[in-house]
């Protein structure tokens, strides 16, 4: 996939497994602390994952703004500090029954996890990966 918002070492990051994307995603959002969703007039993108509903996160503007094209072309990626993620978010999510899809592409869902799941990775003390 080449697009065009992208560096080259983004469209490497793009292009690795889910499992190694994951990491990448843990670490960057750590370090800027901040979680990266798509919004649109109705508010937060959701994915349907089989039987579950999923919220999309990405760990970047760029990445975000990468997979907003077809029909959530209309969506602007939004910001959401940790802080208020773990306040608000996380048991928001758990309380809707909503699951996160980590870092999805075009070509995959990303990794889906509980909210809870996801929160506990970032709170983790920085790993080399």
């Amino acid at each position: 996939m080449t697009t065009p918002n992208l560096s080259e070492e983004q469209a490497v990051i793009l292009g690795l497994g889910a499992k190694k994307r994951l990491a990448y995603m843990f670490e960057t959002v750590q370090q800027f602390k901040q979680v990266w969703i798509l919004n649109d007039d109705d508010g937060c993108v959701m994915l349907a994952n089989e039987d579950d509903d999923c919220v999309p996160v990405w760990p970047t503007r760029e990445f975000a703004e990468a997979w907003a094209t077809g029909e959530w072309a209309g969506c602007s990626a939004k910001a959401i500090p940790l802080a208020d993620w773990f306040s608000r978010w996380t048991p928001g999510l758990e309380e809707d029954d909503l699951l996160i899809a980590a870092f999805p592409t075009e070509e995959d869902d990303g990794t889906i996890l509980f909210s809870d799941e996801f929160e506990k990775q970032l709170k983790a003390p920085k790993q080399k990966y």
